[in-house]
């Protein structure tokens, strides 16, 4: 055997076949979230609904999703993380499936709940796999590399694909086009990767689960109800969700260790101020993401092509700053750059929503500009402030859970943010008064951050 033939043979693999299906995984989950939120306003005006309704099409997935993320990555150590990720696959493209024939709002709400269900299994299982199969450490970090990339380059294209597809095939398409992706993976899975398990005496925290789901899911009913529901009612809500949020704490923290999500890990300042600068970045994000496509094409400022177009701003400077912002905060300090990001978000959401008022669409792409590199800069230093002030082996639970908040602040930002678009009715006030809000909560975590990091 020669020099050359060793040397082969003693280089880890990359194992392109599964890393190619895992990073479809990601790719399905991430177009179908970017491209849903241009096709609000299709959908609004086909199947009769109320930017209420339309909330639901958004927040039904994200809170779902949210609320089933941490049990969805215990799922895949108990039973199978091959097993999950098939599941996952199989459930989010028949979800889909369902979604693009939905004859009613209701029917499509039910169906992007399902939607959020196979993400919820398959984002973490894909996750787990990469861990799992590639041992070597420099291996795995190119591998975690690509599929990362993965994720940014779906961020990417998504807006623009779904522009078109609504344009020129209605927004049926959106849905249409990522069953065959979800499908493939699930087969491909079947045949590239391989199945493990991590049992170490572990157990589903079932009346966590439930006390979650049931709390996350009343408080989003309060925000997104609120325009039309009587005051009394919303604060019944409120109150209910803070009661179901407080038990779900109460038996957290009598579980300890066995928690679903343990407690303890919020006693350090730092990470609870990582949790909340993380849900206050996706409150105004997925706000915008929401707001932004319903009041364009409401208005006819833009087509669905233009607007994909006018989103790649924001998505092309996340993907051009996000593999820097490391550097970023070697050179400024953690700290230093995460308050700067999320500032620069705020002060993004702010303009945009001035800009909108005026109709200035430079000012407009400069805000979403000013979006995309706050968030590139925040984005890795929360996730790697979460993780390093807890111990070892609570390194992907603190990652599970920074997803978490960002799913949650995801769902309760479209949920408060499109009430208070829906409650002002008019479309150019309503928007500016939304992105206020949207951008002074991303001031706020920049502060919080400051003071806390």
């Amino acid at each position: 055997m020669n020099v050359i033939e060793r040397n082969r043979q003693s280089r880890p693999d990359l194992k392109p076949a599964a890393l190619a299906i895992l990073c479809l995984g990601v790719i399905v989950a991430q177009v179908d979230t970017s491209v849903v939120n241009l096709a609000v306003q299709p959908i609004g005006l086909d199947l009769g609904a109320s930017v209420t309704q339309l909330q639901w099409v958004v927040d039904a997935y994200n809170l779902v999703y949210a609320a089933l993320l941490i049990s969805g990555g215990l799922f895949a150590d108990l039973y199978g993380r091959r097993l999950m990720f098939v599941i996952g696959s199989a459930v989010f493209a028949v979800a889909s499936l369902g979604c693009a024939f939905a004859p009613t709002i209701a029917i499509l709400i039910a169906t992007r709940a399902s939607t959020g269900f196979g993400s919820a299994l398959l984002l973490p299982a894909s996750l787990s796999l990469i861990r799992v199969i590639y041992r070597d450490e420099k291996v795995r970090a190119r591998a975690l590399g690509i599929w990362a990339g993965c994720n940014g380059m779906a961020l990417a294209i998504g807006p623009s694909l779904g522009g078109v597809l609504i344009h020129d095939f209605g927004w049926r398409s959106v849905f249409f086009v990522v069953i065959p992706v979800g499908l493939l993976a699930a087969a491909g899975a079947q045949l590239f990767l391989p199945e493990s398990t991590d049992r170490q005496g572990r157990s589903f925290d079932m009346r966590g689960q439930l006390l979650g789901i049931a709390s996350l899911t009343v408080l989003t009913l309060a925000a997104i109800e609120s325009s039309h529901l009587p005051l009394q009612w919303t604060a019944l809500l409120v109150i209910a969700g803070a009661a179901l949020l407080l038990l779900f704490i109460g038996v957290e923290r009598r579980l300890g260790q066995r928690a679903l999500v343990p407690i303890s890990m919020f006693s350090g300042g730092q990470f609870r101020g990582a949790m909340a600068g993380t849900a206050a970045m996706t409150f105004g994000m997925y706000g915008t993401l929401f707001l932004f496509p319903l009041a364009s094409l409401g208005l006819g400022r833009l087509t669905s092509i233009e607007l994909g177009l006018s989103l790649l701003p924001m998505a092309l400077s996340f993907i051009a700053i996000s593999p820097f912002s490391g550097l970023i905060a070697e050179r400024l300090g953690k700290k230093s750059t995460i308050s700067a990001g999320l500032a620069m978000m705020g002060l993004g959401n702010l303009l945009l929503g001035l800009s909108f008022l005026a109709d200035w669409f430079i000012a407009e792409e400069i805000g979403l500009l000013l979006t995309g590199v706050g968030m590139g800069m925040a984005t890795g230093p929360l996730t790697a402030v979460a993780v390093s002030t807890v111990t070892a082996d609570r390194a992907g639970t603190a990652s599970a859970l920074i997803n978490v908040a960002r799913m949650v602040g995801a769902t309760v930002g479209v949920a408060v943010l499109g009430a208070i678009f829906a409650f002002l009715g008019e479309a150019e006030t309503a928007f500016i008064v939304a992105m206020a809000v949207g951008g002074s909560v991303q001031m706020l975590g920049s502060f919080v951050a400051w003071r806390s990091l």
